[in-house]
């Protein structure tokens, strides 16, 4: 499984998608059109049909890239309030300058630039989006030894984890271990800002955290919320507010059951067929099956 091909999020206005991301995050437009009605059965969520979509890729390539929906969105979302995919993390090249052009962006600074509680090489901000998709922005000074990650092409460049949130911290890598092969990796105690906002516990209170490693240099970290966490509230037919999907490209996967996809636009050029299927925390996952 890896890497990570896109990160759909929904959104009410696209044009504010597009403005912020070209502006200020030095994206390009990789396609836009309305969604079928079988990307729409894909992911079972027929009311999605007919919306208009947007796809954004940083500037050095289009191997993952931003896919976002317009949709009416739960304007009182909070991401690491629920269950499911609650931010993504895009290596950068300069933390800091990128801090410096963001401020009066349409994007919201969360968390100002600070290196990593356990290194020094590992400096990271994080961000609010026009669809309430929460971004870490990353940059590593150094290479981490034991950590497979990409060097930053571009001041901006792809998304290399995504974070997922849910009830259990040995379900979560179960389902994973299980479904994709997926190796398991030790859990550690970390602090979680976003969530420990999100439920009001201290700033330094530690979660149980786990970082699954993913081919193609990319990675889930795995959260496991407080007992009061509760799955992401959906209309019917719909996707949920935020990051709703990720897509992951994969080898050697059970494709019976999956559709035939259009080949002309990203993340589905290089793949005839796709599935999709749902997580332990509610997340759903688009299998991109290569």
């Amino acid at each position: 499984m890896g890497p990570i091909a896109c990160i759909t999020v929904t959104a009410p206005d696209l044009a504010e998608v597009e403005a912020a991301y070209t502006g200020y995050l030095d994206h390009r437009v990789a396609g836009r059109g309305t969604v079928g009605a079988g990307l729409a059965a894909l992911w079972q969520t027929p009311a999605m049909a007919g919306n208009r979509y947007l796809l954004l890729r940083p500037a050095a390539g289009e191997e993952c890239i931003f896919r976002f929906i317009e949709t009416d969105t739960d304007p009182d979302y909070v991401p690491f309030s629920t269950f499911g995919w609650n931010a993504a993390e895009i290596m950068v090249e300069n933390v800091d300058a990128i801090a410096r052009q963001l401020r009066g962006s349409p994007f919201e600074i969360v968390g100002e630039p600070q290196n990593l509680s356990f290194t020094d090489d590992i400096r990271a901000m994080q961000i609010l989006g026009p669809g309430r998709e929460l971004l870490y922005l990353t940059e590593f000074r150094k290479p981490i030894p034991g950590l497979d990650t990409p060097v930053a092409r571009c001041p901006v460049d792809r998304v290399f984890i995504v974070i997922l949130g849910g009830p259990s911290m040995t379900d979560l890598q179960s389902f994973f271990g299980a479904s994709f092969g997926v190796p398991a990796a030790a859990p550690v105690e970390s602090r979680v800002k976003g969530m420990s906002a999100a439920f009001g516990n201290s700033p330094e209170h530690k979660y149980s955290i786990a970082a699954l490693p993913l081919a193609g240099q990319s990675l889930i970290e795995v959260d496991e919320m407080p007992p009061e966490a509760r799955a992401r509230p959906c209309r019917e037919g719909h996707l949920p507010a935020g990051i709703s999907i990720v897509s992951f490209v994969t080898r050697g996967i059970d494709a019976s059951a999956a559709h035939t996809v259009d080949r002309q636009e990203a993340p589905y050029r290089h793949i005839e067929r796709a599935s999709c299927r749902m997580g332990t925390g509610g997340e759903l996952i688009e299998i991109l099956h290569a």
